[in-house]
């Protein structure tokens, strides 16, 4: 991904980073709610910003937000890309937050649905990626295996990016939690005690502190 970034003027501005933006920017989505949310906040939405100061002391200063930020993988040629990308100052140290937006959107194949035909680029990079979170490879067939790319490229940049800190967190505006139920199976699996609206820190992730969370966005921007 190339390191020179252009900045935004709207919410509209983000449709062009998307891999697929006819199909992925509609109203009532999460690209478009989030693209509005964010955008809207100058920053952090407000929610983010309490979720994250209620678990650390202090709010976090967005120093940077890049949308559709990719992360390069071992293992083959596919990034994780994630929706967005913010280096922020929280108190006196930094950090990597990596966000996953959703309303319905599923978070994709399981592991055991991926790794069906595990080739060696497929175990490569799933070796990898317990290895980055500290669990057992392979892990459970019933774990989302976007969580696991999603999770662990917020450790790496935070190593690339010599952060405090790394945090990783599904902007879900889907008002029934929808899918809240796979995003606490790859917590427990990462010995992280996931409740709506908070940040948890991740048990098995040694050195660097890692945190978990579910956030609920603002229902307006699902009509945006």
């Amino acid at each position: 991904m190339p390191p020179i970034y252009k900045p935004t003027t709207g919410p509209e501005d983000w449709k062009q980073f998307l891999a697929k933006p006819d199909l992925h920017w509609k109203t009532g989505y999460s690209a478009k709610s989030m693209a509005y949310s964010w955008e809207e906040a100058d920053g952090l939405p407000a929610e983010i910003s309490k979720a994250v100061g209620d678990a650390l002391g202090f709010e976090p200063e967005p120093l940077i937000i890049i949308p559709e930020y990719k992360v390069p993988l071992p293992g083959g040629n596919t990034d994780s890309q994630n929706d967005a990308f913010a280096l922020c100052r929280i108190g006196e140290q930094t950090a990597v937050m990596m966000i996953e937006g959703k309303v319905r959107e599923p978070f994709g194949p399981s592991v055991g649905e991926w790794f069906k035909a595990p080739s060696p680029g497929k175990t490569e990079r799933l070796k990898y990626l317990c290895s980055t979170l500290g669990v057992s490879f392979p892990p459970a067939p019933e774990l989302r295996y976007q969580l696991f790319h999603r999770a662990a490229s917020a450790i790496i940049e935070a190593e690339r990016f010599k952060a405090d800190l790394a945090i990783m967190i599904v902007h879900s505006f889907s008002q029934e939690h929808v899918w809240l139920d796979d995003f606490s199976g790859f917590g427990t699996e990462v010995g992280a005690a996931c409740e709506l609206d908070r940040l948890s820190r991740a048990k098995t992730v040694a050195g660097r502190p890692f945190y978990l969370g579910w956030v609920t966005g603002n229902a307006v921007y699902l009509s945006r």
